[in-house]
């Protein structure tokens, strides 16, 4: 007989007949494994199967294995006879529809056993608290990985960075003398001696903030790149992979970098002996509208107050995105970040105490969301900044 768990989850009722005797029963109805033949207890990875089958199939696809048929990969798979050809078996499985995508990895079925346990655990009608999940052994191996490869190749003192070239911000002519304490002229520029510009005809013989924002920029990208190679399973995917990984992840990460040096009081990147403002991003080009979302984004993902662990696991993931084009080894690649994204919730639960942590996570989700959009834009703007594109290969080949 059916269990009532298993007519709450039909899409829709069953009718009930009118037995002779006068008396209603319910229609007794067998629900069969669409891969064997056998009593199935339900839907399993998209489709009505028996238990033995659902255990098969996520075995199987976990561990990666490649059965081969002995004969002509024609072999029955019925109840009596499923366990003669694994090959034949997983073939079936694929066929009536059960999806591979559908398969929780162990840190997630784990993160689920426990979210239900504490559910289990609680009082009828007391409100849910947050579960606190613990680190594992393999997910602090994974941080002490991360955190090793950040360490040998973040320079946060900026002190690599002295060889590229200075920056010299340059006032924009103006035809009536403006006082150093009027808005919008600072009283002090924090990187070189201000150079005016009185002339058009006679510009100063200096550099303009323009190739020194190309610098920086393959400075970053350098670093993230060494950061990447750092992290075994990136250097284990063919080379077109990590091609196209860093392509489209090396300006997300750097501004993450960037954040972990963002001053929220003086609104400006405080990088070692430089520190910049969204004014001189606007002196290389950058329209003032985007800077502004920059700016706010900057400030919302430094008040949520993380930790360089938590900076360093969310710079992994933006890094393994099976997302971006080109991956040929894209179930690698999601399981990493899967993986990632599971250390990196279970290191949040534990350090952010409640009630403050509780959307912590959410939030950077949130964020990183909207970071694909200003990555989007900046993209746009700097394939339109004049020369910009030109003046590093590096920095070419990123944006291109």
């Amino acid at each position: 007989m059916s269990s009532p768990s298993d007519v709450e989850s039909s899409p829709c009722p069953l009718p009930v007949p009118i037995v002779p005797g006068g008396k209603d029963t319910e229609l007794e109805e067998e629900k069969v494994c669409a891969v064997c033949g056998d009593r199935a207890n339900g839907y399993h990875f998209h489709v009505m199967t028996c238990e033995g089958c659902k255990g098969f199939f996520r075995r199987s696809i976990n561990k990666g294995v490649h059965f081969t048929c002995p004969f002509s990969r024609s072999c029955p798979v019925t109840k009596a006879k499923r366990r003669q050809c694994q090959a034949c078996r997983l073939q079936k499985c694929l066929d009536v529809g059960m999806r591979k995508d559908m398969i929780m990895s162990k840190e997630a079925l784990r993160l689920r056993r426990a979210l239900r346990g504490q559910r289990r655990r609680e009082p009828p009608g007391e409100v849910t608290a947050e579960v606190t999940v613990e680190v594992t052994a393999e997910q602090r191996e994974l941080i002490a990985m991360l955190m090793a490869a950040h360490q040998r190749t973040f320079d946060p003192s900026f002190s690599q960075f002295m060889h590229y070239w200075p920056a010299v911000r340059l006032d924009v002519p103006s035809s009536q003398p403006q006082s150093p304490t009027q808005p919008g002229v600072p009283t002090e520029w924090p990187l070189s001696p201000r150079v005016t510009c009185l002339d058009e005809d006679v510009l100063p013989d200096v550099f303009s903030m323009l190739p020194h924002f190309a610098d920086l920029s393959t400075f970053m990208i350098r670093q993230v790149i060494n950061f990447a190679k750092e992290i075994p399973v990136f250097r284990g995917l063919p080379i077109e992979d990590q091609i196209s990984l860093l392509k489209g992840s090396s300006l997300e990460i750097s501004v993450i970098q960037f954040n972990t040096v963002f001053n929220t009081e003086s609104k400006a990147w405080e990088c070692g002996p430089h520190c910049y403002t969204i004014k001189d991003a606007m002196l290389v080009g950058f329209e003032e509208l985007h800077l502004e979302a920059v700016l706010k984004f900057h400030i919302s993902l430094k008040k949520l107050q993380l930790h360089e662990v938590e900076y360093v696991l969310v710079q992994a993931m933006l890094l393994f995105s099976p997302d971006h084009a080109s991956i040929t080894q894209r179930d690698i690649v999601d399981q990493f970040q899967e993986k990632t994204a599971l250390t990196l919730k279970s290191y949040m639960d534990q350090q952010h105490p409640m009630p403050e942590g509780r959307f912590v996570y959410a939030k950077l989700l949130l964020l990183l969301t909207e970071l694909q959009t200003l990555k989007v834009d900046s993209l746009r703007q700097m394939l339109h900044i004049s020369d910009l594109s030109s003046m590093t290969p590096l920095l070419s080949e990123i944006i291109s």
